[in-house]
């Protein structure tokens, strides 16, 4: 693209035009998505939009994280929409594709100018983001709230450092993270916390998850919801190629776990047999249905607490990182 601007993040940004803001989903807890930017500089390995770039015949490696498309007139098409009769009201997806508050947003703002659309007709908002940046529009969230139904889902995956620099190299650390949560929570705003995804083999392992969950719980989230990690297409093809790359000993046991999208039935239901009594054991049980993040599955049932006893982490290997991981 050479148009494309290239900034001090190394990335190219594409200025582009929208003709709708509001996408129309079904099948979700909610209606509508807004998605302001396309790509994401935080280059989350495991992120399932990585996928979406074949659609602009773009690659889902490297081109996701260092090109990012920018809807320049994405605020003033969204109040336009938003002003329409046929508006009714319905709930959004607020950063259901790629994060609304990546680095750039602190240049274009255009998520801020959105909730100051949403905030001048009120719609219910769940959003999700990686962004401690959210803090910069308490202002907008708090009146947001006061008016409808706002949801903040934080994306904190971990706090095990070593797995989050290696799975999420362009994030903020997972305590600013909580700290913009905390923020959120004495102010009122309705926040919780997504441990999504749950990587097999990187942040699985109980002791890990329990530091997470009780971090978690520490920094007064609301509510905490978990899933284990899904691949499909690019994302898949472009996880698999870092797993080899960065932990090959580690690409043929999740090669052989992931037969097809999903993880298999028996390890999710482990993993989330787990989590549960974790969030039981620090307060976080109470909100789980409505924590799940804009598009994620329901969560898969969990197995009697009798049974927790088995559950088998096996495949021991020398880095910190992966050390008692199990059902692979």
């Amino acid at each position: 693209m050479p148009d494309a601007i290239r900034r001090a993040d190394d990335a190219q940004y594409q200025e582009v035009t929208c003709r709708s803001a509001l996408n129309r989903v079904e099948g979700m807890p909610f209606a509508w998505t807004l998605n302001p930017y396309r790509g994401c500089t935080h280059g989350c390995h495991y992120c399932f939009a990585r996928r979406y770039q074949t659609y602009l015949e773009l690659g889902p490696g490297d081109e996701f994280s260092s090109l990012i498309l920018v809807k320049v007139n994405f605020a003033d098409v969204l109040r336009r929409e938003l002003a329409r009769p046929t508006w009714r009201g319905e709930r959004i997806g607020f950063g259901t594709a790629t994060d609304p508050y990546q680095p750039i947003e602190g240049h274009y703002r255009l998520t801020r100018r959105a909730l100051e659309a949403l905030v001048d007709h009120p719609s219910p908002v769940g959003l999700i983001t990686k962004g401690p940046m959210v803090v910069r529009d308490l202002d907008l969230l708090v009146e947001l709230s006061r008016r409808t139904t706002c949801t903040v889902h934080m994306s904190v995956p971990t706090v095990d450092e070593e797995a989050w620099q290696a799975l999420e190299p362009g994030t903020a650390h997972p305590l600013q993270r909580l700290r913009a949560v905390r923020t959120l929570a004495d102010a009122g705003v309705d926040v919780g916390v997504l441990m999504a995804p749950v990587v097999p083999g990187l942040t699985s392992q109980p002791a890990k998850l329990e530091r997470t969950i009780k971090a978690i719980a520490d920094h007064g989230a609301r509510f905490c919801g978990a899933s284990v990690m899904h691949l499909e297409g690019g994302t898949r093809d472009h996880f698999m190629r870092f797993l080899s790359r960065e932990f090959p000993d580690l690409a043929p046991r999740v090669d052989r776990l992931y037969a097809g999208k999903y993880a298999s039935r028996q390890y999710r239901d482990q993993v989330h047999g787990v989590l549960e009594l974790l969030r039981r054991r620090y307060g976080l049980h109470g909100g789980q249905t409505r924590s799940r993040p804009p598009g994620a599955a329901a969560r898969i049932p969990v197995p009697r607490e009798e049974n927790q006893g088995r559950f088998s982490w096996g495949l021991e290997r020398p880095s910190a990182v992966a050390q008692g991981v199990g059902g692979l």
